[in-house]
């Protein structure tokens, strides 16, 4: 699954357009590295998001093309 439509998925940012933008603007990063919108979510992936001053560090637990909301943090493992 693409990056951006997993981090709309797991509702870590609310939008696939707003998840893309960040991505271009090198806000997203996996591994340390910063990624395009097309890179591919594998499990055991540690994301990276700034968001201005503040920064989210989660780790992938599962993919899933369709979740329900209540389910959604169930895709992730917030590090720090």
């Amino acid at each position: 699954m693409r990056i951006d439509k997993y981090l709309k998925v797991s509702r870590l940012i609310k939008r696939r357009t707003v998840a893309n933008e960040a991505c271009d603007a090198g806000r997203v990063k996996v591994g340390g590295k910063s990624v395009r919108a097309s890179y591919d979510v594998k499990l055991g992936d540690i994301i990276e998001i700034s968001f201005g001053n503040k920064t989210v560090k989660v780790e992938v637990t599962a993919v899933s093309e369709v979740v329900k909301k209540e389910e959604a943090t169930d895709l992730y493992r917030i590090i720090e």
